[in-house]
């Protein structure tokens, strides 16, 4: 799992169905879902 901030609950939280993707610039990111309220979280970083 992997821990990123949630924005609409202001709170570091893990991750859930975090998928490694790569934008557009070549560089690395994970992307997922707060498993609280279920906004789209995105870290930037492997």
């Amino acid at each position: 799992m992997t821990e990123a901030y949630c924005v609409k609950c202001k709170q570091k939280r893990e991750m859930k169905d975090a998928k490694a993707v790569t934008m557009k610039n070549g560089k690395k990111a994970t992307k997922g879902v707060c498993p609280v309220c279920g906004t789209g979280m995105y870290r930037i970083g492997g």
